[in-house]
């Protein structure tokens, strides 16, 4: 009768360690690769946070193009732990550009992934079915997401789109032959109305099926096993039932964010508070879940505010006990004078950022471990 209490208790144990550590990730095929990531972040997120810049690597205030820079190494040393890149040169173009853009992308995805770095990949996706680019412009731009769902007018072509998003998923190789894993949030910002898949351009029902026909369609038909899905609204909730309102479903995302300039301080506006509400609210979804989260965009442009690092974006990070993967800011255009979310060398914010980085809770890539091996050695 002992043994078989002791055996109970030990069944009882293991279970609630598997509770605990089985992390719900939507492809069971995923490559070893990427399910290593998606543990590894999981785990970092318990205690620290990766840092992340839209477009480090591709250009920065001033320059464009040269051979492993970014402003935040040319400040700090390190790159950014991740690098943002975009979908959006993938459609919508002749096909010789389109060519040229993956193999400029197809590189940065591979160096980044070769030094130890994490990619997530935002996609500003052409309109379809009309004119009038990612944003929605009235008179011009048609309500394409009722279009590309599957029975819509253009539901083959938006599959043809995906297979060029699934043939560049099969082509990010390293030299060792692996496949680097790539963080993918589609339909971004999408409680919106500046973008065509805005709110009040679809409607909820038509929006979810075609999150989850892309999701499936990758996944299960064009067999791509190298993504992250990431499902990030704007700021608009204020509760997680608003949160939730167009989420396709947990078989459908494997990470949950949010893009919030506007409580940090966009045009001078500050609430605090409000922003790290809004974080609580989908870290503690994705702990509920298993899922994991980030703070996907944010940002001050032109970073006017010196010590907006450690007194706004660290201070907000570190409280409530927020467990989140990375939080990214935004790109530095190469020619503007004033388009720029990351301090370059000898900007105003510089010393505060520097002691952003030197923060224990903040990874750079030159602190990444393995981060694509199952068992990570040593504390990042």
């Amino acid at each position: 009768m002992k043994n078989n209490i002791s055996k109970l208790l030990v069944i009882s144990v293991l279970c609630i360690f598997s509770i605990q550590f089985s992390f719900a990730q939507i492809d069971k095929k995923a490559t070893n690769e990427t399910k290593a990531l998606y543990k590894n972040l999981k785990k970092i997120a318990q205690s620290q946070i990766l840092f992340g810049h839209q477009h480090a690597t591709e250009y920065g205030h001033g320059w464009y193009g040269d051979a492993d820079r970014s402003d935040v190494k040319s400040v700090t040393g390190s790159h950014p732990a991740v690098i943002g890149i975009d979908f959006s040169g993938l459609s919508g173009r002749p096909k010789e550009a389109i060519e040229k853009t993956k193999e400029g992308l197809r590189k940065n995805v591979v160096d980044t992934y070769e030094r130890g770095g994490v990619t997530t990949v935002a996609w500003h996706f052409s309109n379809p079915a009309s004119k009038g680019g990612f944003y929605w412009k009235d008179s011009v731009s048609a309500p394409a997401i009722s279009m590309i769902k599957e029975g819509g007018s253009h539901h083959q072509q938006y599959k043809d789109i995906l297979k060029t998003i699934g043939d560049f998923a099969h082509s990010v190789k390293a030299k060792d032959g692996t496949l680097a894993p790539m963080i993918f949030r589609p339909f971004h910002e999408f409680d919106g109305d500046w973008f065509w898949w805005g709110k009040s351009h679809c409607s909820k029902e038509d929006f979810v099926s075609v999150w989850q026909f892309t999701v499936t369609y990758l996944r299960d038909s064009l067999d791509v096993h190298n993504f992250i899905y990431t499902f990030s609204p704007d700021n608009r909730f204020n509760t997680e039932a608003e949160f939730l309102e167009r989420y396709p479903g947990d078989n459908f995302v494997d990470m949950v964010g949010m893009d919030n300039y506007g409580d940090f301080g966009r045009d001078g506006k500050y609430n605090l508070e409000r922003g790290i509400k809004k974080l609580k609210i989908f870290s503690d979804y994705a702990l509920k879940t298993n899922k994991l989260a980030a703070f996907t965009e944010t940002g001050l442009e032109s970073i006017p505010n010196t010590t907006w690092w450690t007194e706004t974006l660290l201070k907000a990070l570190k409280s409530e006990k927020l467990q989140l993967a990375y939080v990214l800011v935004w790109r530095n255009d190469s020619r503007s004078s004033t388009h720029f979310y990351a301090p370059y060398p000898e900007q105003v914010s510089v010393p505060d950022f520097l002691k952003f980085y030197n923060d224990p809770y903040t990874i750079f890539e030159k602190d990444l471990r393995k981060i694509y091996k199952r068992k990570i050695l040593g504390l990042f």
